[in-house]
């Protein structure tokens, strides 16, 4: 995973370059009683701690605690990456490195006893330094759209949010959620960057408009009527909350709507897998790979709409024709060329049929 090499390289690197201090960032822990929750920083450390393990320091409490399978799948990736990595050095290299580690590398550590004052901390180092992915702005931005709401709520959300690969995360909303919002509206779905977020804003709590008020009740009525067992009474599923098509309303539902939408897309991939070979989903080329996301866009906009259960082989079939018929015709397929098509706008292919 890209941020797991990044952590060793960057380490190695100042290792090999004797930098007297290497920063890895800043954690923010809420002390509770005697427990440290981690605020900002999970991924940083559990990856850190992997790391150590694999170079024999094996006393590493963070890998004794209990994850969810997501998080267990990405720690045994993360393993075999960083295994692989040490492999590579010397027994001697490997010594040193790791007293580089546990000697010369050390983090920011901010506790607090206060939860509200954990949170404005991540706030505000999530507002200077690096610049920060589009993801991490949005999780700061609709964290402060939950000052009002319980302060376990924010660290469960936080918890799970933190649980999810972050490269995953950002090519969730840059190749898929962003695309989508756009396509179906006829515009532009490239270049997602920190300034086109304002697309995941959504509704805030204080917006009182006509449009606003029906959004918030819809979501506030499908909360209660899956809370209340409503849907076992009726025989039916839970109700679906999100449309790609709708606005989302900010706070606590944006990171329930990028949950939604990332376990949608795994199912999405899985169900590619099981029903399509390699020759049939090539992935040689860049442009294999450009295919492939139109593809599982196509099939996530039509599981939104109509379910997953909707999503039959003949449906499948016909997406899949739809997405590689790009194969058959052009040569070479860039970004560019999928934006268009996707937009029935590809003058050599598809102008004015816009499938979305």
């Amino acid at each position: 995973m890209k941020s797991t090499n990044t952590l060793f390289l960057d380490t190695f690197n100042a290792y090999k370059e004797g930098v007297q201090e290497y920063r890895i960032g800043s954690v923010i822990f809420h002390k509770e009683n005697e427990r440290y929750n981690v605020v900002d920083g999970q991924q940083r450390l559990t990856t850190l701690s992997i790391l150590l393990y694999c170079i024999g320091d094996k006393e590493q409490g963070l890998l004794r605690e209990k994850y969810n399978q997501l998080s267990n799948d990405a720690i045994v990736t993360n393993f075999e990456i960083l295994s692989k990595r040490i492999s590579e050095l010397s027994k001697d290299e490997q010594s040193k490195y790791k007293e580089y580690l546990l000697e010369q590398c050390s983090a920011v550590q901010i506790v607090t006893d206060s939860e509200q004052e954990a949170f404005q901390f991540f706030d505000s180092q999530n507002s200077r330094g690096k610049e920060l992915a589009p993801h991490d702005l949005l999780k700061s931005y609709h964290l402060r759209e939950m000052d009002d709401a319980d302060e376990h709520l924010k660290v469960k959300i936080i918890s799970q949010w933190e649980d999810r690969n972050q490269d995953n995360l950002n090519d969730l909303f840059k190749s898929y959620l962003y695309p989508l919002t756009q396509w179906y509206k006829g515009k532009n779905g490239l270049g997602y960057s920190s300034s086109k977020i304002d697309v995941f804003k959504g509704i805030k709590a204080t917006n009182v408009y006509n449009y606003a008020i029906y959004h918030k009740a819809s979501n506030l009525f499908v909360e209660q009527f899956n809370t209340n067992g409503n849907s076992e009474i009726l025989s039916s599923r839970a109700l679906n909350q999100f449309q790609l098509t709708q606005p989302l309303v900010a706070g606590k539902r944006f990171f329930n709507y990028a949950l939604h939408y990332g376990k949608k897309l795994e199912q999405i991939q899985k169900l590619i897998n099981k029903d399509q070979n390699d020759e049939q989903i090539p992935s040689r080329r860049s442009g294999d790979l450009y295919i492939k996301q139109l593809y599982e866009c196509a099939l996530l906009f039509f599981a939104d709409r109509f379910g997953m259960d909707s999503l039959s082989t003949g449906v499948r079939q016909q997406l899949y024709s739809w997405s590689y018929s790009l194969r058959l015709t052009m040569n070479a397929v860039y970004p560019q060329t999928i934006n268009k098509y996707a937009r029935g706008r590809h003058e050599r292919l598809n102008e004015g049929l816009d499938l979305f």
